[in-house]
């Protein structure tokens, strides 16, 4: 299945611009792998909650987790992939031998929407998700999870500027060092 928006957000986000991370993306992202979050450090169905589109760790321990929306752009599709990131725990995968790589004590949750499909003029989805992204960070962090930040951005492929989008990220890493 072709992700250009996917694509594009996995090759702006990389080892040149944030070097002192481990970069995992999805394979619509152009990484090889899925990227499974556990509620638990018991790796089962029973215990998978999600798979996100791209995960930076540092010291082995996941800082930013980002999840890119190309078709459903509804609020409670926005919401639940929060919320399943939240109530996970750990990434646990066998690129990395099944070790149990977990939060830090500080992450930043990324959702990054695809525009293209909008009508210009006529949608009221951009201030939607003005209020969704305000909602969520007087929410955040939610009891028991260790997601303290979180944006929205939009853009459109192929014309999505990710300069700012990787602005928020560099100056989170800066910020919240552990």
């Amino acid at each position: 299945m072709n992700h250009p928006f996917h694509e594009l957000i996995g090759k702006s986000i990389n080892n040149d611009v944030f070097p002192d991370c481990k970069i995992i993306r999805d394979p619509a992202c152009g990484g090889d792998q899925h990227i499974p979050l556990f509620c638990s450090e018991e790796r089962s169905r029973g215990t998978e909650f999600c798979n996100v589109d791209l995960l930076i760790t540092v010291n082995d321990r996941i800082k930013v987790i980002i999840e890119i929306e190309e078709a459903n752009i509804k609020p409670t599709q926005i919401c639940g992939k929060l919320l399943t990131s939240a109530l996970s725990k750990c990434f646990i995968h066998e690129s990395e031998n099944n070790k149990r790589i977990g939060t830090a004590d500080s992450v930043l949750f990324i959702q990054v929407l695809d525009v293209s499909k909008l009508k210009i003029g006529k949608t009221a989805k951009t201030k939607q998700w003005d209020r969704i992204e305000e909602s969520i960070q007087n929410i955040i962090p939610v009891k028991g999870s260790n997601i303290k930040s979180y944006r929205i951005f939009s853009g459109k492929y192929p014309d999505f500027d990710s300069k700012e989008l990787l602005e928020c990220i560099s100056n989170f890493l800066k910020e919240r060092k552990e």
